[in-house]
């Protein structure tokens, strides 16, 4: 292992900000994980996954532990299902592919997410009517002070929109070293009813969809709307969508009766942030470097040189437009470090 000093992070962010490391170590074992906590107080180590879902507005004065654990393997089977082990640091987006080449459904809906698998179940992330827990059997963490791995349970990570157990009360506690999926060999559930996915197959023509079909046509949705990281530093969806009372619905429907919305409980509906953002008149808004995506208000970019200060100082005007014009606040979902 080698810990280096002052070490950049702007390849180890969507955004690209160049944020700088004290120190920095990349671990490629739970081996190395547990050799580097025991010489690092837990208060002093920053766990850095694949840098997808934050923004970094500051230095890190701590040692960057970067989660590199590579591998995957089947912990069981039968005719109908599979259990799969992917470690932390697997690309999630290439674990979603190779998934499907082996014709293991579930995942299909969750194509192209920026990250690594290590950090899909902190954020529960979710796309298309479909979430991490839907497929999620267990996963295994690192205790920081004890330097044990314990097994998480469906039921012990509290799963909710964008949340979990490891947001909440076990955060900075633990660092989770692989996650197991349980996914199906046949007879695949599909979703299609959420979004544009149903108009895309429509589109290619497709009357009778395979889980392959359904990831080809989120991965040609979200291309046309996301722009790629590599090519305009970003963490894809900024914001999440925020759920409001009906009543208040209902009154905003009035003046707004476009306005979309999903159900989410008999009291309770979820609106759509870019939808929000780009009613509030802030698509393709730009200050400096730091701007509202052309295509997608709800992603926000930095052109080439902008600071992590000058994203989230974007974020707040947004969120206070929106929230002057709707009265309905916004709520990151990208991690502010």
């Amino acid at each position: 292992m080698q810990i280096q000093q002052n070490f950049s992070l702007k390849q180890y962010n969507s955004f690209g900000i160049d944020a700088k490391a004290e120190r920095f170590i990349s671990v490629k074992n739970t081996e190395e994980l547990r050799s580097i906590l025991r010489k690092t107080y837990a208060a002093e180590i920053f766990v850095l996954g694949g840098g997808s879902n934050m923004l970094l507005t500051k230095d890190i004065r701590k040692t960057v532990i970067h989660i590199g654990l590579k591998g995957k393997q089947i912990i069981s089977q039968n005719d109908d299902e599979v259990i799969i082990q992917a470690k932390a640091g697997e690309n999630w987006h290439e674990f979603v592919l190779w998934a499907l080449d082996n014709n293991y459904g579930g995942l299909e809906n969750l194509s192209l997410i920026p990250g690594n698998v290590g950090t899909a179940p902190i954020q529960n992330i979710g796309a298309y009517g479909v979430e991490l827990k839907d497929v999620f059997s267990s996963c295994k963490a690192m205790n920081v002070q004890t330097l044990e791995e314990k097994e998480f349970k469906l039921e012990d990570c509290e799963f909710g929109y964008r949340n979990s157990i490891f947001k909440n009360s076990l955060k900075g506690r633990y660092i989770i070293t692989s996650v197991n999926f349980k996914l199906t060999k046949k007879d695949h559930s599909l979703h299609t009813e959420y979004g544009s996915i149903n108009v895309e197959l429509e589109k290619q023509k497709i009357e009778k969809p395979g889980i392959k079909d359904i990831s080809d046509a989120v991965i040609r949705i979200r291309q046309s709307k996301l722009p790629d990281p590599k090519e305009l530093g970003n963490s894809g969806s900024f914001f999440k969508n925020p759920v409001i009372g009906r009543d208040q619905f209902e009154k905003l429907k009035l003046e707004y009766p476009e306005m979309p919305s999903y159900q989410v409980s008999t009291e309770l509906l979820k609106v759509p942030a870019g939808w929000l953002i780009d009613k509030a008149g802030l698509k393709a808004y730009r200050e400096g470097d730091a701007g509202v995506h052309k295509n997608q208000a709800l992603v926000l970019v930095n052109y080439g040189e902008a600071t992590g200060k000058d994203i989230l100082d974007l974020a707040h005007k947004v969120q206070a437009t929106v929230h002057e014009k709707f009265g309905i606040p916004l709520e990151p979902e990208v991690n502010i470090i």
